[in-house]
């Protein structure tokens, strides 16, 4: 059967995908690990459960199309995964670390909305009624996680910025410190 380009397309973002679940499925407990809330912690190690769902569905989505899932490394996971990690090595306060790493995830989730919403579409499009269920079933799951991140981050970004403002004041309890915003707003 010859490809039209919506099909040529609908299969290398599936592989896309399929490539950034499975990096993920290798970040996610290099998170949790970092991680110091322990609900922090918690929602990655379900969130990677839910990853390998999320494979096994692709899988099947390729089995149907009688296509392999393979021969395509997603880039821009592989960005925002770096970019987590450079973030965890260097080593900032733990509030600091878990208010970025749910910035990390969300970033990462947000990709992920995008691309299950587009292949979901072009199943529809293309009238592969059950792997648009399955991919519909993902992004639901996608925006979940991104909601629960959201909650999480209510809690722990005041307290990152309540570290932070203790930080500043016994900074400024200190007399060289005094003495140097003094001689800063001076010269401004």
């Amino acid at each position: 059967m010859k490809k039209n380009a919506l099909q040529k397309l609908y299969i290398d973002e599936l592989k896309d995908l399929y490539s950034a679940e499975n990096q993920l499925v290798k970040a996610l407990p290099k998170m949790a690990k970092a991680a110091t809330s322990e609900d922090l912690k918690a929602g990655f190690e379900e969130h990677l459960e839910q990853t390998r769902g999320h494979v096994a569905r692709l899988e099947k989505i390729f089995k149907a199309l009688g296509e392999s899932p393979k021969g395509k490394k997603c880039k821009g996971m592989e960005g925002l995964i770096e970019e987590g990690s450079e973030m965890i090595q260097e080593d900032p306060g733990a509030e600091e670390l878990d208010a970025g790493l749910i910035a990390a995830a969300q970033r990462v989730e947000h990709y992920e909305i995008a691309g299950y919403g587009c292949v979901r579409t072009y199943a529809e499009l293309l009238g592969e009624e059950e792997a648009a269920e399955l991919l519909e079933e993902t992004l639901k799951e996608e925006k979940e996680t991104d909601e629960k991140l959201t909650e999480l981050a209510g809690e722990i970004n005041v307290e990152a910025q309540g570290a932070g403002e203790s930080e500043d004041e016994e900074e400024s309890d200190r007399p060289s410190n005094r003495k140097s915003a003094k001689t800063r707003a001076a010269r401004a």
